[in-house]
């Protein structure tokens, strides 16, 4: 009787020890989830983190450029896409007689041996000084910028009123404000 009396009391045991861990499942179940949540809320933070670091350094980068840059470094630049194909020089820049800032980079492009090149007034804030420093990158590609606004090298716009008119329509393609 001793002897049935301990099975039946380890038969009972083991009935609620296994009760027991089935409820212990769904709580635990309940944690994972919860810290698989906190895993990719902290990647999500690592992501906006190193993003803003990285702006920051281009912003620095493309302030001290602009800051310290002589226009005869400038001038004669060549601007790339992000891809590294060439899409032009940059032949003038264009100023803002008021603040003294520089508004547009007339880069040249197309043609063949400086031959029928178009001009374009790139919004000097859509250039990013590339990190070897030996280059300017336009994030827009080649096919693109061949339907940008532009102009022949003869019939620049001369009056305020006409860069006015073209800063719109450049400021519409590019999606930047110079």
């Amino acid at each position: 009787m001793k002897q049935s009396n301990t099975m039946v009391t380890a038969l009972i045991l083991g009935v609620l020890s296994g009760a027991a861990f089935a409820t212990d499942v769904p709580e635990k179940q309940k944690e994972l989830v919860e810290q698989q949540q906190e895993v990719e809320e902290t990647k999500q933070e690592l992501r906006q983190e190193t993003l803003k670091a990285t702006n920051e350094l281009v912003s620095e980068a493309n302030k001290s450029m602009q800051q310290i840059s002589r226009a005869s470094k400038i001038i004669g630049a060549k601007v790339t896409s992000p891809k590294g194909e060439s899409l032009g020089n940059i032949k003038e820049l264009v100023l803002d007689p008021n603040s003294g800032q520089i508004v547009y980079a007339v880069v040249s492009f197309g043609g063949w041996f400086g031959l029928g090149n178009k001009l374009f007034a790139l919004p000097w804030s859509a250039l990013n000084w590339a990190r070897d420093k030996e280059n300017y990158v336009l994030d827009v590609q080649k096919e693109t910028l061949k339907k940008a606004p532009g102009f022949d090298k003869n019939h620049w716009p001369d009056s305020s009123n006409k860069w006015d008119q073209w800063r719109e329509e450049i400021e519409q393609f590019y999606h930047v404000k110079p």
